[in-house]
């Protein structure tokens, strides 16, 4: 492989120790940032800049090597690093004598990061945050590497040093080398003809993925274990078109052991970002934004699939929780929770046995039990993670007690050790709003309030969908990433685009209100404008109006977020259907065919883009449905799990073509379409579910 010689001088430098910091100095000129990362360590000896051209400028004038670390405000290995090694005010001399150091918060700058974290891997065969790369002064990289203690991270910068001044042509061609693979990584071969997909496609690709999945516990096989809302969706959206029953199994097997687990915070609800065991009992106790807006989505699909409550309980407890921890006065959502606080990894979430048993007193014997805290600590030096191992019907079964009555024993204690545990130190928050993620628990309110109908989660979707229409789209269309404190700031990318017009998408047929149908069409045509790559199908992930990288990238494989092209393919898709705009499904189409044959051989990476081809393969329903109760027929059809339906409607005609001269005066009517073929109207919610399957 043309990159053994990029892994043996990686590996060269490798070596381990630990040391103790010093105390931190005065500012630095990341002091100027409203990124609450980059200010964590704006008082660090280390002389960081935000990345920019006044950094890479001063080091092309001074022939100055580049660090770039990249990282986030609730990565525990980033806190360990800054206090081990850039808090010392050895390791910052050595730094800010003989380097350019950048500091990236990845959140922020997706794109910086996918650049240094695609050179890990090619460099290394892994990656991770913190994410530490050294460059040339133009910014290619020759060495990438996560978390090193202090020694370990002082011998690689000397050896790097050592060599850039003795022979500089060796990192030049390993710059060379590596750059070439980032600029490539992600080339596509496209299809010289669309593929012809059948059901038999789908259960090709199920089969693939199957061996890999844990149907004991849930989720892939092995450790540690991530949530993956994205590969669920498309397992219940195949189990609904194949009838397959382990593809149900494999999600609710999951559902119910996250929802057990101790990676779910049982006290205040929402989810930790992965379990670092095999059963989801062990939390990296950080909890992200995204993760929990995609499960409120997949957990009120569930529902919608399954009618079980413990589904339910879920979606109501993480909204409460993302209401009361994570939502600014504006309606924004904040981006995470740190996983520490005093300096300690999960200090907030966890108990002893004596703190439980004093608080709650007597009816500490059944609440003790149920969540396994133990005297000796489920986890180490007698601290307890709360989780269960069972259902609480099934639990009141086994002391011969009633479901009602120690449901609400539990409930009860949950209350009174939650009102104890916010007397406590709280972990850090990261209170800068990112759009892509504000877009994805949009659409998690939009999702919940479809299943539930409550109110109070469509009131919460308008308000955050008016302050991001109001705060960050422009007068052009064009995104910012970022808000805080009144600021907006960054270019959007990709992902803030696509997330955005999906959100708006689904908030159209939750309200049928054209408006923001119409924005969301507005959004995509600037990407076609903006962001389009002309050799291919795809899109670029920033925009030709963005300063320029060494690469111009293209996010194609999902993972615990989708990839932002298979989700602008599944937003074509689903607004040609709504605005009958064929252009719009004919180029998702060729983005889907382009990327297939990845999605054939890695189709748990491509989950989002199987999802559509799932689409694609079974002709959605159009469901049209005009008349004063338009919102309560769309109501009740929504309490079911339909897929491959699209709703359109309101009390009149609207602008849509698909609606012309389908109102009836004096009748609300359902018209169940396909490919803009409607059945006989009707005029109940049963008739028209009937005609659907």
């Amino acid at each position: 492989m043309r990159f053994h010689l990029l892994l043996s001088i990686s590996y060269l430098f490798l070596t381990s120790a630990c040391a103790q910091p010093s105390n931190p100095p005065s500012t630095n000129a990341l002091i100027h940032e409203t990124s609450p990362y980059l200010l964590q360590h704006a008082y660090n000896p280390v002389d960081w800049y935000p990345w920019g051209n006044k950094a890479l400028e001063k080091a092309d004038d001074e022939n100055k090597l580049l660090i770039v670390s990249v990282g986030y405000a609730a990565c525990h290995w980033c806190h360990v690093m800054e206090h081990e090694s850039f808090e010392d005010s050895t390791v910052a001399a050595f730094m800010n004598e003989h380097f350019v150091s950048i500091k990236v918060d990845r959140e922020e700058r997706p794109d910086v990061d996918q650049i240094y974290m695609n050179a890990s891997q090619l460099l290394t065969g892994r990656g991770g945050w913190p994410l530490n790369a050294v460059a040339l002064p133009d910014g290619r990289p020759f060495f990438a590497g996560t978390y090193l203690p202090k020694d370990q991270w002082m011998q690689v910068l000397r050896k790097l040093v050592e060599t850039y001044q003795d022979d500089p042509e060796r990192l030049q061609t390993i710059a060379s080398q590596v750059t070439e693979g980032i600029q490539t990584i992600d080339q596509l071969e496209v299809a010289a003809s669309p593929t012809a997909y059948s059901q038999k496609t789908l259960e090709q690709l199920f089969q693939v993925w199957k061996p890999q999945l844990d149907f004991e516990w849930g989720g892939n096989q092995g450790a540690p274990k991530f949530p993956m809302p994205v590969n669920l969706n498309f397992l219940m959206q195949y189990h609904y078109y194949s009838g397959d029953t382990s593809a149900n199994e494999a999600v609710l097997t999951t559902l119910d052991k996250m929802a057990l687990g101790g990676i779910y915070d049982h006290l205040g609800g929402g989810f930790a970002r992965y379990a670092t065991d095999a059963k989801w009992k062990v939390p990296h106790f950080e909890k992200m934004l995204y993760d929990n807006a995609q499960l409120v989505s997949l957990y009120s699909k569930a529902y919608q699939l399954t009618g079980d409550s413990l589904y339910r309980d879920v979606v109501y407890e993480t909204v409460d929780f993302i209401k009361r921890e994570m939502t600014s006065s504006e309606g924004a959502f904040f981006s995470s929770l740190d996983a520490d606080s005093e300096g300690e990894e999960g200090k907030f979430y966890v108990w002893s046995a004596n703190e439980a048993k004093a608080v709650l007193g007597s009816t500490a014997e059944n609440f003790t039990a149920y969540y396994n805290i133990s005297e000796k600590g489920n986890w180490e030096e007698g601290k307890n993670i709360l989780y269960a191992d069972q259902r609480v019907t099934d639990f009141a079964q086994s002391i011969g007690a009633t479901s009602e009555i120690i449901k609400g024993e539990l409930q009860q204690a949950k209350s009174q050790l939650l009102k104890l545990r916010n007397e406590r130190t709280h972990p850090g928050l990261d209170d800068k709003v990112l759009t892509a993620w504000n877009a994805l628990m949009l659409n998690g309110y939009i999702d919940a309030y479809r299943t539930f109908g409550d109110p109070r989660f469509l009131q919460s979707a308008l308000t955050n969908a008016n302050f991001l229409k109001d705060h960050i789209i422009q007068s052009d269309f064009a995104l910012t990433r970022s808000y805080k404190d009144g600021v907006t700031s960054i270019p959007g990318f990709l992902d803030d685009y696509a997330f955005l017009i999906s959100a708006y998408s689904n908030l159209y047929q939750a309200t049928f209100d054209e408006n923001w149908l119409h924005t969301a069409k507005l959004l995509t045509d600037y990407v076609l404008e903006h962001f389009q790559d002309d050799k291919t199908p795809m899109f670029f992930y920033t925009s030709n109006e963005h300063a320029s990288l060494i690469a111009r990238q293209k996010e194609l494989s999902d993972n615990v977020i989708p990839s932002s092209n298979s989700a602008m393919a599944q937003n074509l898709w689903t607004l040609g259907l709504l605005l009958a705009e064929d252009t719009y499904t004919t180029k998702a189409q060729a983005m889907l065919g382009a990327v297939y044959s990845n999605v054939k051989e890695y189709p748990n990476f491509h989950a989002k883009w199987a999802s559509l081809l799932g689409c694609v393969i079974h002709e959605p329903y159009e469901v049209a449905i005009l008349g004063e109760s338009a919102q309560t027929i769309r109501q009740e059809m929504d309490k079911q799990y339909l897929p491959n339906v699209i709703f359109l409607g309101g009390a009149s005609e609207g602008s849509l073509a698909l609606l012309e001269n389908k109102l009836v005066d004096g009748q609300t009517t359902i018209y169940v379409c396909q490919d803009k073929v409607c059945k006989l109207p009707v005029t109940q919610t049963d008739a028209a579910l009937a005609q659907i399957r």
